[in-house]
């Protein structure tokens, strides 16, 4: 039987979903393949990959899209590893630099930006890492994943996004979600979903099989990070495409399937 390629993501903040896909019974059904989120995003289209941890910001550029069972990468308020990061306050930032790696955040900043922070500083789209020795003076940048919670020890300021968005909406945020371009068998989004739920069973052992010192793992899996797509969540992915599309809002209603 033909594999099922599977785009993931190498961050820390994945590790609860990935424990579960390297074990039996389903990794005998599925190709992993790493990638960063926007990288994915492009694979997933490109027909690169069967099904993939999407940013959510990715999914108006699909042809049609099947979110694949009950988990995701989000947060119900403070993320700490998705922040916008400077040495002054956000009224003198003049420049920001975009990180490369993201789409989520990316639309999600400059929502924030234009429509409740009331700055327009000079946007630079970073293409490397060398973006993070330039946040320094008045210029800022957004900075995801387990590079974030590095740069929390360098900045002065750090405006969380996870906390922003729900400060004003009231509801979590998603940033990425299983999709697949095309149904997948019943019994196989059964079990994937079930090697997805093992890792969140398993988080003490996942902590002690990535030492970071930089912070607080533990504290990051049960209190920043929040795994299962719940309705209020779903909400919050309908809020956040509805804030961000130049498209017809009514698109985004997001059910579990869809074409545009």
């Amino acid at each position: 039987m033909k594999k099922i390629r599977v785009g993931i993501v190498n961050y820390l903040n994945t590790k609860p979903l990935i424990y579960g896909l390297q074990r039996a019974p389903v990794n005998e059904r599925i190709e992993l393949i790493t990638a960063y989120p926007a990288r994915l995003a492009e694979m997933l289209v490109n027909n690169e990959i069967d099904l993939g941890l999407v940013p959510v910001a990715a999914i108006p550029d699909l042809p049609s899209w099947h979110i694949v069972g009950d988990y995701c990468i989000g947060a119900e308020g403070e993320i700490a590893s998705v922040c916008l990061f400077s040495e002054v306050p956000m009224n003198e930032v003049t420049t920001v630099y975009l990180d490369y790696q993201s789409r989520s955040s990316v639309a999600l900043l400059k929502w924030l930006m234009k429509e409740y922070w009331g700055i327009a500083p000079e946007i630079v789209q970073a293409t490397d890492e060398s973006y993070l020795r330039e946040i320094k003076g008045t210029a800022a940048g957004l900075v995801i994943g387990d590079r974030a919670l590095e740069q929390r020890r360098i900045s002065t300021f750090i405006y969380d996004l996870g906390s922003e968005w729900r400060a004003i909406t009231g509801l979590p945020f998603v940033f990425a979600v299983w999709v697949s371009t095309r149904e997948l068998p019943a019994e196989f989004v059964k079990m994937f979903n079930e090697a997805n739920a093992m890792g969140l069973q398993h988080i003490d052992e996942i902590v002690a099989e990535n030492p970071f010192d930089v912070y607080d793992l533990k504290k990051y899996y049960t209190l920043h990070l929040s795994y299962h797509l719940d309705e209020r969540k779903k909400q919050g992915m309908n809020r956040f495409l509805q804030a961000t599309s130049q498209k017809d809002s009514e698109c985004y209603r997001l059910p579990l399937t869809g074409k545009l």
